[in-house]
Order: structure tokens, then sequence, then C-alpha cells
């Protein structure tokens, strides 16, 4: 359950450049200036490492975080030394090639770099990392180390808190870097140096992979006097392809805020991005609240149920029912919505039957019925009937009463796809198979409600519950595999992260961020096929340039002479500058820094000329792409309408064969279709 209220995003400032330290090896005379060979497009440095030591640890854990992927072979380019790593007189050469070498706390190799322990040790229990100086960081373990003397050169990342003591630090040299760290990232890989990776891309190292599917929950509370082209614009480059924006505050219509919708919906369309109703019923708005005194929900002191946030309604009186239906059909007509997500429709609280201040529903219409169908007042479950038998007997009824909502609120949403074909369905459901104590809490049961995947296409949106948000990210894998095994319709199933201050005390920040916010957003990739992230507001600056890289799950790379082989199962984006040929073909689905692929194998290679026409961005499932004479042609697939970003303005085009008339979103920007379709941009 969201009942966490969060800070505004406070903006981390620039670090200074650091100075290049001198040169590692002798250095030949200069050579005469000569004009540069020419190369299109130069090899990537290879996005391969490589532990030197019989013992990993968590290096794999958080190297591949961000798509790096783990070699024995000569092929890497990043290379992890632990605590008393031997010298090498070669290193310094190949650092100057371009290798990154990594140091892990006191070694003679790392003494020849110039990272030296001194006389002095200092306990540390917390730390300051440049990339977010206002955050605490806290180890839960402290550790005593000595302080160590660094090269002069090196740019220092993180020091201990109170001394100064320096904890990160390193330097980049010719085409390569050393990374020194003064201990361990831990058993997990993120108790102790949050922003390990942030450094590491600091010093030269680019992660080989870029997604741009995930989703990210907006309240407008929080971003009432922004630039919302600026924001748009900053979430297209974290990678986020939806927002799921809190559509209460826009229930009933209002001048001013409907114009800040409008002008959010077309800034997000202009940049790609989809935008949903979010819905949290049973709280309607606080308007519809202070009016409807009469519909008010009842927890089981008979008091209004104003629990947290949410103000909620009697949903089950007919009467409440019809008038909250009429107002969800306006609100999505008065809107260009891409989809609606109905999220959390169930009762309260997490405390369950044992806090009736917030337990749900209690209102007259649920007792009457239950009455009816079992003979006793469930009030009763608070006074003279406290057996667990009848207790369970309620609790399964508040479950199937749960479901037949669900159900019904669906079936309404349906009716207003029928006027919008385009609109994507989501219901939101908090988990109950990881933690099965959420169906007795709260009523939501997912054993009941994912049936309805077979007559309706929707996705189902799993939400960790507040109960295991200090667990670790493999706990995405157990999750899935719970769901899989309850319905056919795996390809519906998505996972929704709360990235917000933890209640639980955990280490070594409350609120995920970092590498391990990375490891949760690539686990949770690599098992579901939609990542959504509570909220936008709550995501911190140094981790938006990452997400990307973390969630484009499932993907792998190799070399072969000048070719790059991608393979990966739903499509990726792999840094690329300049023209690019794939398959041996000229490549139209590129921006200028990406090269965006399909799913499966493909072949990229540098290119002598564009291609043309270039497909910038698409929100869809990018399935096939061509380059025509002065157009192109690609195949898409989606479960809301499409957006496509050009590199001009197309005039004319054809779906599945068909001319049809330009939906602009933008100079640049069309809207397609829901579905799956094949798109030509035809020349005049």
């Amino acid at each position: 359950m969201r009942l966490l209220t969060l800070l505004a995003l406070l903006l981390a400032g620039a670090a200074s450049a650091a100075p290049q330290p001198p040169s590692l090896a002798p250095q030949p005379p200069a050579p005469n200036p000569q004009p540069p060979a020419p190369n299109p497009q130069p090899l990537l440095p290879p996005p391969f490492f490589t532990i030197l030591s019989s013992d990993p640890a968590s290096w794999p854990d958080v190297l591949s975080s961000i798509g790096l992927q783990r070699q024995t072979s000569g092929d890497s380019r990043i290379f992890v030394t632990r605590t008393g790593a031997l010298p090498s007189a070669d290193w310094p050469a190949r650092i100057e090639k371009g290798a990154v070498l990594i140091l892990e706390g006191e070694s003679p190799l790392a003494d020849q770099f110039g990272f030296r322990p001194g006389k002095a040790s200092v306990r540390v229990s917390s730390l300051t990392d440049l990339h977010r100086p206002d955050l605490p960081i806290v180890w839960e373990h402290a550790l005593d180390l000595p302080v160590f003397e660094l090269p002069p050169y090196a740019r220092v990342f993180a020091r201990e808190r109170w001394t100064g003591a320096p904890l990160i630090a390193g330097f980049r040299r010719g085409s390569g870097a050393v990374l020194w760290l003064a201990a361990s990232p831990g058993d997990r890989g993120y108790e102790r140096f949050p922003y390990l990776l942030e450094a590491l891309c600091d010093l030269g190292v680019e992660a080989p992979f870029r997604s741009s599917r995930l989703w990210a929950f907006f309240d407008s509370s929080y971003r009432l006097r922004v630039d919302l082209d600026y924001y748009a614009a900053e979430w297209r480059k974290a990678g986020i392809a939806a927002l799921h924006v809190a559509a209460w505050h826009f229930y009933e219509p209002d001048a001013g805020r409907d114009q800040y919708l409008k002008r959010l919906i077309e800034a997000c369309h202009r940049e790609g991005i989809l935008v949903y109703a979010w819905l949290e019923l049973p709280h309607v708005s606080e308007k519809f609240w202070s009016d409807h005194p009469e519909w008010r929900e009842k927890t089981a002191l008979m008091q209004d149920a104003q629990l947290d946030w949410r103000k909620l309604m009697n949903l089950t009186n007919r009467d409440c029912f019809h008038a909250v239906s009429a107002g969800v059909h306006q609100l999505a007509a008065r809107f260009d919505w891409d989809g609606i997500n109905l999220a959390e429709l169930y009762f309260e609280s997490l405390q369950g039957i044992g806090n009736p201040s917030r337990f749900t529903p209690m209102n007259d219409d649920v007792r009457a019925e239950f009455r009816k169908a079992q003979g006793f007042d469930p009030i009763e479950l608070f006074n003279s009937r406290k057996d667990d038998q009848s207790r369970k007997v309620f609790l399964d009824f508040r479950s199937e009463l749960a479901r037949r909502m669900q159900e019904e609120w669906i079936g309404e949403l349906e009716s207003i796809r029928r006027l919008k074909p385009d609109l994507d369905l989501v219901l939101t459901h908090v988990d109950d198979r990881f933690d099965s104590g959420m169906r007795d809490a709260i009523g939501a049961d997912a054993a009941r409600v994912l049936p309805l995947l077979d007559r309706h296409a929707i996705t189902f949106l799993i939400e960790d519950p507040a109960t295991v948000w200090h667990l670790g990210p493999q706990r995405y894998y157990t999750i899935a595999e719970r769901y899989r095994a309850l319905t056919p319709h795996r390809e519906e199933l998505a996972i929704d992260l709360n990235i917000v201050n933890r209640y639980q005390n955990v280490y070594p920040t409350r609120q995920q961020t970092g590498t391990e916010l990375f490891q949760l957003v690539h686990n949770a990739a690599a098992n579901f096929q939609r990542v959504a992230l509570y909220f936008e507001n709550s995501l911190l600056p140094p981790d938006l340039h990452l997400l990307p890289s973390a969630s484009a799950s499932a993907a792998t790379i190799q070399r072969s002479g000048v070719k790059t082989i991608v393979d990966s199962i739903i499509g990726v984006g792999l840094p690329w500058k300049g023209p690019a040929m794939v398959d041996g073909q000229p490549w139209p689905a590129a921006d200028d820094d990406t090269v965006w692929l399909p799913p499966g194998p493909h072949t990229v290679e540098a290119a002598t000329q564009p291609s043309g026409v270039r497909l910038l961005r698409l929100n869809a499932d990018l399935k096939a792409a061509r380059a025509l004479t002065a157009a192109m042609e690609f195949s898409y697939e989606s479960t809301a309408r499409a957006i496509a970003v050009f590199d001009r303005a197309p005039r004319r085009l054809q779906i599945d064969g068909v001319e049809e008339p330009v939906q602009r979103a933008g100079p640049a920007t069309i809207l397609l279709p829901r579905g799956r379709h094949t798109v030509t941009l035809l020349a005049d």
C-alpha cells in the first residue's frame, strides 16, 4: 500500500573535474600532426569484466546489474582485483590502451598505483558520496580501515563522514582508468557503497544496453510549478515509457487543473511517453468525499474511513457506484489518455482484523449482504463473536467481494475502451503470494482475480507489499514463479517497485538507490515483461542515467571482427554513434546515440552512409525495420497506442498497406493504433 508521504526531489550539485594523472609509462615524442583516418564508428569498448580472484564475492551481481557481462577470456575490458592482489609491470600499458582496473582494499597492486595504507586508522560506519552529498549513508556493521594515501591526481568519490578519509577514488589514464575501494562492496554488493557504479561510469565505463520500457507513477502535487517539457525530456532519457498520473486530482472539471494535465499529456506525447489515468478507488476525490458523506465507507469502529491520504467510498452502494462510474467515464473522455490503471481496489488495513480503527468494509450495505448470507452481523467479530471460524467466514467473503468489485470495474473500463479502442487497461494488485498475509489483511487474493485475464486484455501489475521492501532483489524471481503457476498469461504480468523511504531498519540508505536500485530493476526486468516504479518524484538524480541500462535485461553481446552481435528477448538499444548496418542492411531505427534492435540475434556494424528517414524512438515493441528510398518501413506491437518519433516530419504513411491520415503529437511525432501493425512512410 502506498501510505508514505515523500519529500520533494533534491538536485545534487555537480562535482568538479579532477586533474589528470601523469604518465604511468615512458611516453614517446609527440609525432607530427596527421589528419585522422576516416572511421565513422570505432568499435565500442567491450562490455566484459573478469574477476581476478578465486572468490568473486558480490562483484558479478554489482557489475551485471547495468548489463556488463562476465568473461574469462582476454576480451574483457574491466578487471576486478581483490585484497592482496600482486603487482604487475603490464598494467600501466594495458590501462593506457583501455583497460579499467578495479582495486579492492589493500594490496601490493593498489600500492603500485599509489593507493597506500597509512599508519592511522578510522572506524567507518557512515560516509558521504559526491554523487549525493546530502544523503545519509550508514553501514549496518562498522569496519576499522586504514586511512589511505592517494595519488595526487586521483578523484575522490566517497569519504568517511566525520574524518574525510577517502573510501572510493580513481583516475583516468589514456583510454582506461583505475578505480579503488577501501573495502569490498559487501555480501550483496550494495551494503557499503551505493554509488560505486556511478563512479565507474564517471571514469569512462559505459553500460552496453539501453531500454525505454519503464513505467512510473506521477502525482501532480509534487510538480505543480515546473517546466513540463523539461521533465518529459528527463523522463524519456531515464527510460520511462509511460507515466501513470494520479487522476483523482482531476476527477471534477477545473479550468486550471485541466489545462495543466492537458499540457502534461502533450509534453509527454511529444517525447514519446504514454500517459495513463491512475485511479485509486474506492478513493474518488476530495470533493466527492466532502459532497457525499452518506456514501462514505466505515471502519469497524463505525467511523468514516479516512485512512492516511485515502478517503474511501462505499462502492457496493449502487447509487454511489453509478455516480462514480459516471465521473470516471467523464474523466476518461475529457483527456487524451493512453490507458487507465485501476489500482489497489480492495480494503484496509495492513494490520487486518486486529485493528478495528482501520478495518473495512463495515458499511451498512456490506453488513446487510453478509448477514443475509451467514446469519450474523460482521460487526460482532469485534465484540461478542471472536471465534476463528467466524472470522474466516467473513475474511473469505471480503476477498470475494474485492474480486467482484474488480471485475465490475474492469467491465466499466471495457465500456470506455469500446469508445476509445486504443486505450490500454492495467489492474494494479498488491502481491499476496510472497506475503501470504495480505489476503486476510486487505482482502487481496490474486488467485481469485487472475482468471479475469482469460476474458479481458489487461496488464496485471503486481505491487511489492510494504512488508517485503527490505528484502533483496532475488525475490522477483520467486514472485514471478508463483504467479506464473496461477495463469497462462505470463506476458500480461508486470511488477511494481516501490522506490520510497522504508519503515524497516535498512542499510546503507533508507531508500533504494544506486547499486541496490539497479539490482532491483535488473532482476525485476529479467522476470517480468514490464517494470513500474513508484514514483517518478522519488527517483534520485544520480540514478537516472543508468536506469535505462538496468532495465535492459535478457540481452547478450559478442564481437566478431568489426561486427557486434546482440541477442535479446524483448528488444534492446545498443549505444552507437554514426550510421549503422543491421544484419547487412542500412538500419533506420536509431537516434544519435543508440541503435534500436528487435528481439532475437542481430549483427551491427558501421555504415558509410545514413539510412535516410530515421525512427528515433518508438514507444512499442519493435518487430522489424528496413530503409526504403527516401522513406522507411517498420513493424511494431503495443497494448496501447504507439508513439513514433522521427528525425523529420512525416507527411504520408500507410498502416498495414492502407494510407491513413497522419495523427501528430509533435512536429515529427505521430500516434499509431494499438495492436500489431506495419507502418510505411511514403515519399511525396
